[in-house]
C-alpha cells in the first residue's frame, strides 16, 4: 500500500504544480484586464477548473488547507463567472494572496515541514465573497423542480455542502447522478490506468461531485466517485474492463430506494494522512500517468538513471574505438572499414540517444520568470516603487535540476533590482527618467550554454561607495585607493559572505548573505555570473550555465605529459602564438589576442607538473609567481593556446599537445580529500585512462585573484 500512495502523492504533488504554474499565468492575465470594460472568460474558466482540480485532489490525499483555500477561490471565481461580481483590486489581490499560500501549504506537505496559518487569507477570502455577494443560492422550490425523494436522499448524504449544491444544481438541469468505485493495483498501473486517469475520465463525461478514498474489507484502498453527467450510460459502459464499476448514485422512486445505506451515501471515511504513517518514507516508484495532453510523468531520478546509463554505453564505445586501434594491422581493411562504419553509426546513435535524453530533463525557464511575476508585484506594492517587467526568452529550455536550484538566487537578484537598483518615482523624474522603472529578464540559449540576464535601468553601482563600504566591513584589506577597480573586482566584494551596502536589513534585502548565495550556486552548477553597469543608467548582471551537468563533448589536451579534458562549451578559440609574443606585465604573463589583452595561464605551474613548488593554504592551487622566462629559439618556440571564457573573464591556457575530441561523462570529485581548486571532476578515456577534467571557471577566478593580489602587493610595498 505504501507503493500505491508513494505513487500517488507524487503524482499529486506533480500535478498541483502544473496546475499553479497555469494559476499564476492566468491571475497576471487576469489582472492586465481589470480596467477594461470585459474581461477575457475564458481565463476565468481555466483558473476555475485548475483551483477545482487542486480542490478535489486535496481532498483526497486529506490535505484539507489546501481544500479549504481552492474552495474558497473557486467560490470566488464561480461568481466572476456568472457575472454576479465585479472583479476588483482587492479580489486579485486576494486570490494571489491565496494562491500564495496554497503552494506553500502544498510544499509543506510534500516536504513534511510544518504547515502554514491560513486562517488570515481564509478570512480575506471569506470577506471577499461576503462584500461582493454571497454563495450561488439554492432553487427557490427545489420540491417542485426535484423529486421530494431525491431531496430528502440528498440531505441525508455525507457530502459536503458545496457538493450538495452542486450536486442539487446539476439534477435540476437534467443530469443524472452515477457513483464510481475504483480499485488500483500493479497490473493496471503497468497499463497506464491510475487514480488520475480515472479521474480525467470522469471530468471528460461530467461534473465530478465527490472524490474520496476507502478503506476495503482486506485491507486495500479503493476510490469513489460521484459524478454528474447528461450523457447515457453507454457512454462509459465498457468502462468495466478497466477496473472501474459504476451504479446509479440516487434513485428518483420512494419504493426503488436501497435499503443499504452504502448505496445512497457515501460513509465517513478516514483521509490518506490518517491511513498512513505519521512520517512516511516513500520509496522511489514510476509516476508515470497519462494526461489528455499526453504527457507522462517521469520521476527526475530515472531520468537521472537513464543518463547514468546512456554516459556508460558513451565509455563503452569510446574504448570500441581505442580497440579499432588496436586492431589496424591485424585485420583485412574490409573487415576494419566495416568496423569503423559501424563504430561511426554507434557514435551517431549515440550522440541521438544522448540528445533525446537531455531535451526530456529540460523545461522552459519560464517557470522561474513566471513566478518571479508575482515578487516583483508584490515588491512594487511594498516600496511604493512603479514598475514593469520585460521577459524575453521563456521558451528557452535548461535542465529540471539548474531550474530548481536557480528559483532562490533569481528572486534574490530581482529583489536586489528593486531595492538597490530601481529608485522612486519621484527621483527617477528628477534624473530625467520616466517614473516607471523597468526590470528584464531575458533568457537565450549559445552553444551549450544558457545565457540569463537581468537588468534593470535604475542607478546602477555606486562603485566608491562599495569600495568605501567594503573597507569599513574590512572586506578588502588588501586593495589600496589607487588600485583600479573594475567590474570583477565590484562583482567579488558585493558576492562576499556579508556584504551589504545596507545600515539595515529589511523584508527585501540587507542581510549580505543573498549575492554569496547566488554566485555559489552558479559556480556548484558549472556556470558563471558577470556584472555590466553604469551610473545612473542601470545594472545588468549576466549568467551562464550549461544545459545540462551530465555529459559534455571535451577536447582532450596534454601537458607534461599528463592528460586532461577541458568541456568544449567554455573553449572560445584553439591557437597558435610564438613565444615571443608573450609579454609580461607587473610579474603576469599576457599575450595579445584580437585587440585585446589576455591572461595566460600554464597548467604546468597551476598543477605543480614540473617540480614541488610551495603550496599555499587552503589547500588552494596558486599560479606560480615566477614569471619571468628566458625564452629560446632553439626550444619552443611555437606555443598551443586554448582560450575560454569571453569578454573580461577570457583567459589563455597553454598547453603542449591537442590529442582529439571526446564526449565524456562528467564524475564529480564528491571526497573533499581529492577535490582541487581548477578540477572540476573526472572522466574515463576509451583506453580506460582516468583523466581531470578543467574547471575553466576556477581558473579565470585564479588568474584575477592572483593578479589582484601582486597589483595590491605591488602598490602597499
Amino acid at each position: 500500500m505504501d507503493n500505491f500512495f508513494a505513487n500517488f502523492l507524487d503524482d499529486y504533488f506533480a500535478e498541483c504544480d502544473e496546475h499553479i504554474i497555469n494559476i499564476r499565468d492566468k491571475l497576471l492575465a487576469i489582472e492586465a484586464q481589470i480596467n477594461q470594460p470585459k474581461i477575457d472568460h475564458s481565463l476565468l474558466d481555466k483558473l476555475f477548473v485548475s483551483f477545482h482540480s487542486i480542490k478535489g485532489l486535496s481532498g483526497m490525499v486529506g490535505l484539507k488547507e489546501a481544500e479549504q483555500l481552492s474552495h474558497e477561490m473557486e467560490s470566488y471565481l464561480r461568481l466572476l463567472r456568472e457575472q454576479k461580481v465585479t472583479l476588483t483590486n482587492s479580489g486579485i489581490d486576494a486570490l494571489i494572496n491565496g494562491t500564495t499560500m496554497l503552494e506553500q501549504v502544498i510544499t509543506a506537505y510534500h516536504t513534511q515541514g510544518n504547515l502554514p496559518d491560513i486562517s488570515s487569507i481564509l478570512v480575506q477570502l471569506k470577506n471577499l465573497l461576503s462584500e461582493d455577494s454571497t454563495e450561488p443560492k439554492e432553487s427557490v422550490n427545489t420540491t417542485e423542480t426535484t423529486n421530494s425523494n431525491v431531496v430528502n436522499q440528498i440531505a441525508s448524504l455525507t457530502l459536503k455542502e458545496q457538493e450538495k449544491t452542486d450536486l442539487k444544481l446539476a439534477l435540476e438541469q437534467g443530469e443524472t447522478a452515477w457513483q464510481f468505485e475504483f480499485i488500483p493495483g500493479q497490473e493496471k498501473a503497468e497499463k497506464g490506468i491510475n487514480v488520475n486517469t480515472i479521474r480525467e475520465r470522469l471530468q471528460a463525461i461530467g461534473k465530478l461531485i465527490h472524490a474520496s478514498p476507502m478503506l476495503r474489507e482486506n485491507g486495500g484502498v479503493s476510490f469513489n466517485f460521484v459524478v454528474t453527467t447528461k450523457d447515457s450510460e453507454t457512454s462509459f459502459a465498457g468502462w468495466d474492463i478497466d477496473g472501474l464499476t459504476y451504479k446509479p448514485y440516487l434513485t428518483t422512486k420512494k419504493e426503488e430506494a436501497p435499503e443499504s445505506e452504502l448505496e445512497t451515501k457515501v460513509e465517513p471515511i478516514p483521509s490518506l494522512s490518517a491511513i498512513l504513517p505519521v512520517n512516511p518514507t516513500f520509496p522511489i516508484i514510476n509516476a508515470a500517468g497519462s494526461t489528455p495532453s499526453n504527457v507522462v510523468r517521469v520521476d527526475l531520478t530515472k531520468l537521472d538513471e537513464l543518463m547514468r546509463m546512456v554516459g556508460e554505453l558513451i565509455t563503452t564505445r569510446a574504448k570500441f574505438a581505442e580497440n579499432l586501434k588496436d586492431l589496424k594491422n591485424k585485420l583485412p581493411a574490409a573487415e576494419l572499414r566495416t568496423l569503423r562504419e559501424t563504430n561511426l553509426a554507434f557514435e551517431r546513435q549515440l550522440r541521438d540517444l544522448r540528445e533525446g535524453v537531455m531535451r526530456v530533463r529540460l523545461v522552459p525557464i519560464g517557470e522561474i520568470f513566471t513566478r518571479m511575476q508575482f515578487v516583483i508585484r508584490d515588491l512594487a506594492k511594498e516600496s511604493k516603487k512603479q514598475i514593469s517587467l520585460e521577459l524575453s526568452g521563456q521558451n528557452t529550455e535548461i535542465d529540471k535540476f539548474v531550474v530548481e536550484r536557480m528559483l532562490d538566487p533569481m528572486m534574490h537578484m530581482v529583489r536586489n533590482a528593486v531595492s538597490h537598483g530601481l529608485e522612486l518615482p519621484d527621483e527617477r523624474i528628477s534624473c530625467g527618467k520616466p517614473p516607471e522603472g523597468k526590470i528584464s529578464l531575458r533568457a537565450a540559449t549559445s552553444g551549450e550554454m544558457v545565457v540569463i540576464e537581468i537588468a534593470d535601468d535604475g542607478r546602477g553601482v555606486d562603485a566608491e561607495a562599495v569600495i568605501n563600504r567594503a573597507k569599513k566591513q574590512n572586506l578588502i584589506d588588501a586593495y589600496s585607493t589607487s588600485q583600479i577597480v573594475d567590474n570583477n573586482t565590484i562583482l567579488d566584494i558585493i558576492c562576499s559572505s556579508c556584504f551589504s551596502t545596507r545600515e539595515q536589513a529589511d523584508l527585501t534585502s540587507g542581510r549580505g548573505v543573498g549575492m554569496a548565495v547566488v554566485k555559489n550556486t552558479v559556480t556548484e552548477l558549472g556556470g558563471f555570473i558577470t556584472l555590466d553597469f553604469k551610473k545612473n543608467q542601470g545594472t545588468t548582471i549576466t549568467i551562464q550555465l550549461p544545459l545540462t551537468l551530465a555529459i559534455a563533448d571535451a577536447l582532450i589536451i596534454s601537458v607534461m605529459e599528463q592528460t586532461f579534458a577541458i568541456p568544449q562549451s567554455a573553449i572560445r578559440e584553439v591557437i597558435q602564438v610564438p613565444e615571443s609574443a608573450i609579454a609580461v606585465l607587473e610579474n603576469n604573463e599576457i599575450i595579445p589576442y584580437r585587440q585585446q589583452v589576455l591572461p595566460l595561464i600554464r597548467l604546468s605551474e597551476v598543477f605543480n607538473l614540473k617540480n614541488n613548488q610551495e603550496n599555499y593554504s587552503n589547500s588552494e592551487i596558486k599560479i606560480n609567481q615566477k614569471f619571468h622566462r628566458t625564452h629560446s629559439s632553439a626550444t619552443k618556440s611555437i606555443l598551443k593556446l586554448i582560450v575560454v571564457g569571453n569578454g573580461i573573464n577570457a583567459i589563455a591556457i597553454a598547453v603542449d599537445q591537442i590529442l582529439g575530441q571526446q564526449e565524456i561523462v562528467v564524475r564529480p570529485l564528491t571526497d573533499p580529500l581529492v577535490q582541487v581548486v581548477g578540477l572540476a571532476g573526472a572522466t574515463e578515456l576509451g583506453d580506460g585512462r582516468v583523466v581531470l577534467i578543467i574547471d575553466t571557471l576556477a581558473l579565470t577566478r585564479i588568474a584575477n585573484s592572483t593578479i589582484r593580489i601582486k597589483n595590491s602587493l605591488g602598490n602597499t610595498t
